[in-house]
């Protein structure tokens, strides 16, 4: 079969719905994915689909697709991307597919495609399922796999009530922005010993209050009024297949992941004897700061979620994430990414605090700083960019890592300029010790006069991206 090869991407398979991705993609995938995973020794599959559009249509023709190569699959239905992690890890089953496009727009689909030691399949698994996919003369194996159905919803929910230990009473607002949180948060948090507002926590996958996706501000704008009018203490958004969380103080200011990640490091330090914190390239010095203050150690790796995962297991990291809002922990948990449980780590931390959240915030080191900034492109020009500022780089001898993308460190700050993992776009971030700073920085580094060029933005040449 014929497809835009431009929805296999570094990590998983997104594309729109069903124009990109439909049930004849899902049912290759599944004969792909299930002659993959029996040759690797596996005879089980966990599958489970998010809240969007056309999921129980790819969904059952990727099971169709998995069964017929003698594989069986556990079905888990409905449910969040942690659910399924949870799903896998308590069943005993690594290998699985997970149907969702996370944060990306509501006309979006996709596929999450986890492997050995139940993490998402790294680069060479996916090629060569990509291979597969692509390929006429694949052999798929034959076979007539059976179908399990498990509801894991009170499982879950009950695993979180005996995860978390909330020391105070407090006032919670949880916004789902109709996305697939919206179909666990009540059962999870009626378990929970704390007062609930619930904000958009009806499913719906038009999303029509808001995107969620809780990496944008104005994503959370609701969120943060519905805090001021019912004076809570903390304010908490999911992304749309909630692996992600961001927060909102008891004053109505969005706190930044990288922030909360320097609030919840210390006792992570503290109590465990691996003190390495991994962070993500985007993130504000004001983190390393306090895992250097709390006797920690430092490893920087690129945003991407499954890259983290892996690595974290690798090296038995306890605590890692970034400014995009993945945030793991493996003190207390099995290693992958949960907003809801991410959520409800940050309530335990605030009711072990005398201080409330904005006060908490106020005390780290404070730095001047941009929101991440998405530039349309394709996924050719976003590469030739990068590559392109690298050698500018060179050229004029600025200091700058390539860890992912390139980040070049000036006087009292940085600028941040790298591909994104999951669209056709480059992702920009800027930060300074001053808020004067911060506007010489973008100034200098003329990143915003470029990319309102449009006739710049066709050209070959990036070395109009930094002109000074």
């Amino acid at each position: 079969m014929k497809f835009d090869t431009s929805i296999l991407r570094e990590a998983d398979i997104r594309g729109i719905y069903p124009e990109q991705i439909n049930s004849e993609f899902a049912k290759r995938l599944g004969c792909v994915f299930g002659t993959f995973a029996q040759k690797k020794g596996k005879s089980y599959c966990v599958v489970g689909h998010d809240n969007r559009f056309g999921g129980p249509d790819l969904t059952k023709n990727l099971i169709e697709g998995l069964i017929s190569t003698g594989i069986n699959v556990m079905y888990i239905g409905l449910v969040t991307t942690p659910m399924f992690n949870f799903a896998s890890h308590s069943l005993g089953h690594e290998y699985g597919i997970m149907v969702t496009a996370s944060h990306n727009p509501s006309n979006d689909n996709g596929f999450k495609i986890f492997g050995a030691n139940y993490q998402h399949c790294d680069y060479d698994e996916l090629e060569t399922i990509y291979e597969g996919l692509k390929s006429k003369d694949f052999k798929f194996k034959e076979g007539k796999g059976v179908i399990e159905h498990i509801d894991v919803s009170d499982a879950y929910a009950n695993y979180l009530k005996e995860a978390i230990n909330l020391k105070k009473d407090m006032k919670v607002v949880v916004d789902c922005g109709n996305g697939t949180a919206s179909t666990i948060i009540r059962k999870v948090y009626d378990l929970m010993p704390c007062e609930t507002i619930y904000l958009f926590c009806d499913s719906n996958p038009k999303f029509p209050n808001h995107h969620p996706d809780p990496n944008v501000k104005a994503n959370l704008e609701y969120l943060s009024k519905a805090v001021k009018k019912n004076r809570a203490d903390l304010g908490l958004a999911y992304d749309g297949d909630a692996d992600r969380c961001g927060f909102v103080d008891n004053k109505g200011n969005v706190v930044e992941a990288d922030i909360m990640m320097a609030l919840l490091c210390k006792d992570i330090i503290k109590n465990n004897d691996n003190k390495t914190i991994l962070i993500d390239v985007k993130c504000s010095k004001a983190l390393e700061d306090a895992i250097i203050e709390a006797g920690g150690n430092i490893l920087i790796e690129t945003p991407s979620s499954a890259r983290q995962e892996r690595v974290i297991a690798k090296e038995d990291i306890k605590f890692g994430g970034g400014y995009s809002n993945h945030i793991f922990f493996k003190d207390r948990h099995d290693g992958y990414d949960d907003g809801i449980y991410t959520g409800l780590r940050v309530q335990e931390m605030l009711s072990e605090q005398k201080s409330d959240l904005s006060q908490l915030t106020k005390k780290l080191h404070q730095y001047h700083n941009t929101e991440e900034i998405k530039i349309k492109t394709t996924d050719e020009k976003k590469f030739e960019i990068v590559d392109g500022l690298k050698k500018y780089c060179d050229n004029h001898k600025y200091e700058y890592s390539c860890i992912d993308g390139v980040k070049v460190f000036v006087p009292n700050g940085w600028a941040l300029v790298r591909a994104s993992n999951t669209g056709p776009n480059l992702t920009l971030r800027f930060e300074s010790t001053t808020e004067s700073g911060l506007k010489k920085i973008k100034e200098e580094w003329a990143l915003f006069k470029f990319f309102k060029n449009k006739k710049t933005m066709k050209s070959s040449s990036c070395l109009f991206l930094f002109y000074h």
